[in-house]
């Protein structure tokens, strides 16, 4: 594995560590009925979407948004996610 950016996140640098490799993810909710999700693919970027939820359980939400949200301009992506620092933000 690989450590890329600030804090040091792991991406896989073989196919084999890529098979075996389940991408960070984090939650970040705007309001109880607004979820934003973060996600490290693979590749060794990353790439943030929002959308609105339920708002019932957030952990039981976030691949919704992953699926079906809209992709967040980057600058605002950074703010909300300040731990990709020094990992590309994918386009």
């Amino acid at each position: 594995m690989k450590l890329l950016g600030e804090n040091y996140i792991e991406y896989p640098e073989t196919p084999e560590e890529a098979r075996e490799w389940d991408p960070r993810i984090y939650i970040y909710a705007l309001h109880q009925k607004v979820l934003c999700v973060a996600i490290a693919r693979v590749e060794g970027t990353w790439i943030a979407y929002c959308s609105n939820v339920p708002g019932s359980i957030h952990r039981n939400e976030y691949k919704a948004v992953l699926a079906h949200g809209d992709k967040l301009p980057e600058k605002l992506a950074k703010v909300m996610f300040p731990l990709f620092d020094g990992v590309p933000y994918s386009h």
